[in-house]
């Protein structure tokens, strides 16, 4: 259980805090608008990410007696954990540009994480075996998963953008920097320990792991 709720701890500061499409439409909509726009965009992947959930569940439930196909998931989902990981420790912050848009916060934000290609690449190569793992001891373990990973994902965000709507050079200050720092080594750490899964899968019953 801790193991399963470290796991979302940790994927879900890093997703809320981490610079990208979803959170600079948070923060820009705070700015243009007020706090409420910018919560609204940050709660647009606890909609949008269900069918995406749903799907990299059904593919990776379709694969689980291939040890091969599962140790390629390890290994794509270790190269997309390091990626994250290395952006988040070189991150020297946020710019935003605040242009004048329409309202209508929450589509926007549903339509831009829709179009993001990071939440089908971490379900599928990362979300969705550890879920799936989680489902073989417990259903109650894929909950507190789900329950920490989006809390701190969506929380992260509205962190943010009240910090942002008090001093917008936050983003740009100490503070956010190191605690992407210590993300990406994070990040780093667990990108290398699903490459060993990769690994084990691989050479499951050689006897040489």
């Amino acid at each position: 259980m801790l193991h399963i709720l470290t796991l979302g701890t940790v994927l879900g500061l890093s997703a809320g805090f981490a610079p990208g499409p979803l959170l600079t439409l948070v923060i820009a909509e705070t700015l243009r608008y007020d706090i409420r726009a910018g919560i609204k965009v940050a709660l647009a992947p606890v909609i949008t990410d269900l069918p995406i959930i749903l799907f990299t569940l059904l593919v990776v439930a379709q694969v689980r007696d291939s040890r091969l196909i599962l140790a390629v998931i390890s290994f794509c989902g270790s190269v997309f954990i390091a990626r994250l990981g290395i952006e988040n420790f070189t991150t020297r912050g946020i710019d935003v540009a605040v242009e004048s848009k329409r309202p209508q916060s929450f589509v926007k934000g549903i339509i831009t994480n829709l179009l993001s290609p990071h939440p089908y690449l971490f379900w599928l190569t990362v979300g969705a075996p550890i879920m799936s793992k989680a489902m073989e001891e417990s259903y109650a373990l894929v909950v507190l998963f789900l329950v920490s990973f989006y809390s701190l994902l969506v929380g992260c965000k509205i962190l943010l953008a009240l910090l942002v709507a008090q001093s917008k050079s936050f983003l740009r200050g100490r503070v956010y920097v190191n605690i992407m720092r210590i993300l990406g080594v994070i990040l780093c750490m667990l990108a290398a320990t699903l490459f060993y899964d990769g690994i084990r899968l691989l050479y499951a019953g050689t006897g040489v792991v």
